[in-house]
């Protein structure tokens, strides 16, 4: 599957978009019960909704903090995919810390937002420099009211292909 072609196709495309929702919960299993979705997507930004349903609760009928924490992880991971040459480089998530403010008690979207600056001061610089970076992306975290639930930063690993050691 192309993915940066499905995701420029997504940016304009309501089909398209649910594709990639779908694809995101059919192919990475850990996903399919929280059923994710793509709720929005442009050249430098990425929104992925938690569901207010069961499988995402937790005791206290609010979504589970883990949940939370996996929408940024893959808020921010798809949107690097998109926006760098998945052939050229590799990503690996390295650390994932949130903050969570209070308890949501409706669906969750989180935002991640990378323009083409950043990309070059935190990504494509620093490889021109060394065989691998560690970027720090903020993900910001909302309810269906648009107040902030939780505050994470995703650190991913990003290297060259050329640079990678361990086989595939």
């Amino acid at each position: 599957m192309d993915l940066k072609s499905l995701f420029e196709k997504a940016i304009e495309s309501k089909r398209h978009r649910w594709l990639l929702s779908y694809s995101l919960n059919r192919f990475v299993p850990f996903n399919r019960s929280h059923k994710f979705k793509v709720e929005a997507l442009g050249p430098n930004f990425l929104r992925i909704k938690v569901p207010y349903r069961r499988a995402n609760l937790n005791h206290l009928k609010g979504i589970h903090a883990c949940a939370q924490a996996t929408a940024a992880e893959i808020s921010s991971g798809l949107l690097l995919i998109a926006l760098l040459d998945p052939k050229r480089y590799r990503i690996i998530l390295q650390k994932l810390d949130l903050d969570y403010h209070y308890q949501a008690k409706t669906a969750v979207t989180a935002r991640f937002e990378a323009n083409s600056e950043w990309l070059q001061d935190h990504v494509y610089e620093p490889l021109e420099q060394d065989d691998r970076v560690f970027v720090n992306c903020p993900i910001k975290l909302f309810d269906a009211e648009d107040k902030l639930v939780a505050s994470a930063i995703a650190r991913w690993q990003i290297k060259d292909w050329n640079a990678v050691q361990t086989k595939v």
